[in-house]
């Protein structure tokens, strides 16, 4: 079994706890912040949108200079979260079934001024950048919507709102 194949399976089975809680950010909340220092509302869910498209430029390009990356421009209230989180994610799974292990098992490296910080494989990069990094802004988005008193959906069982079960 190709080593791509077993994020794709991650990919589709996460990517649709994320939809369901994308599905539930309202757009007159975007600005929203819980704290000061934290990102909008908007912000945070247009950054998880935004993610599988990130992961494909570094799975292409084989780098992020640190001091160049920068989140996603924030969406506008016109553009629909799931719809842009769909399409990124697709793309990206497209991307993977043509990747072979081989490139996979790669060098990818966070660089400043050029000079490796980190280096690791892709496939590493995947796994950290991609699904840990989705999963640690999807468990703040949850957080969210709960301050914000929107029903957080159940993704592994229940939530205080819902069963996994019921859907």
């Amino acid at each position: 079994m190709p080593l791509a194949d077993a994020i794709i399976a991650e990919l589709e089975r996460e990517g649709k706890s994320t939809a369901r809680i994308l599905e539930r950010v309202p757009r007159e909340k975007f600005a929203w912040k819980p704290h000061e220092k934290s990102m909008s509302l908007g912000q945070l869910a247009w950054h998880i949108a935004n993610l599988p498209s990130a992961a494909l430029r570094m799975l292409r390009d084989g780098r992020v200079e640190v001091g160049k990356a920068r989140p996603a421009a924030n969406p506008d209230e016109t553009q629909d979260l799931v719809e842009v989180f769909h399409r990124n994610l697709e793309t990206l799974k497209s991307a993977l079934l043509e990747t072979s292990d081989a490139a996979l098992m790669e060098r990818f490296s966070f660089t400043r001024d050029g000079e490796p910080l980190t280096s690791f494989p892709k496939l590493g990069m995947l796994r950290t950048v991609l699904l840990n990094h989705s999963y640690h802004h999807r468990g703040q988005l949850t957080v969210y919507l709960r301050l914000l008193d929107i029903p957080v959906p159940a993704m592994y069982g229940r939530s205080a709102d819902e069963s996994a079960f019921d859907r």
